[in-house]
């Protein structure tokens, strides 16, 4: 396969598959360990920066063996990622406390896991609300009350 870049669009490429790797690392012991089954490819990316104008990007740590250098772990990644981790987080948030309203509202008697039209609505209400509240206190009046509903 023949493909061709130029060196700011290769930069980007690195950036993608630096963003990536972080997150196909996180919840790793070792984040800063390329995850196994990215790894192969990550060091053929890595070692084509040099060809590719793009050296400063990449550092060789051991022979034919590449890291991201800190110039790619640039504070705007750094931001992009830190920005991603706190939307998944509220988003999960939302959505887990949403389920679980609308479980609540439903009661034990529902046999189906599928949601009906009607409760489908049920849950964006129940997220909108969420959101709502989120967007104008953030989690300063979330409250867990262990062991019930109060």
């Amino acid at each position: 396969m023949k493909v061709s870049f130029t060196a700011k669009e290769y930069a980007r490429i690195l950036e993608l598959a630096y963003l990536g790797l972080r997150v196909a690392s996180s919840g790793s012991d070792a984040p800063d360990v390329l995850p196994e089954r990215y790894a192969d490819a990550a060091q053929k990316l890595f070692a084509l920066a040099t060809p590719l104008g793009c050296a400063d990007l990449v550092e060789e740590v051991a022979e034919g063996e590449f890291q991201p250098s800190d110039k790619l772990e640039s504070e705007a990644l750094l931001e992009k990622m830190a920005r991603f981790e706190e939307d998944a987080f509220w988003r999960e948030l939302v959505e887990r406390l949403a389920e679980r309203d609308l479980k609540a509202e439903l009661g034990s008697t529902k046999l189906s896991e599928e949601l009906t039209e009607d409760e489908a609505k049920r849950l964006e209400e129940i997220e909108d609300s969420y959101w709502r509240e989120f967007e104008s206190k953030g989690t300063d009046f979330l409250v867990l009350l262990k062991g019930g509903r109060g």
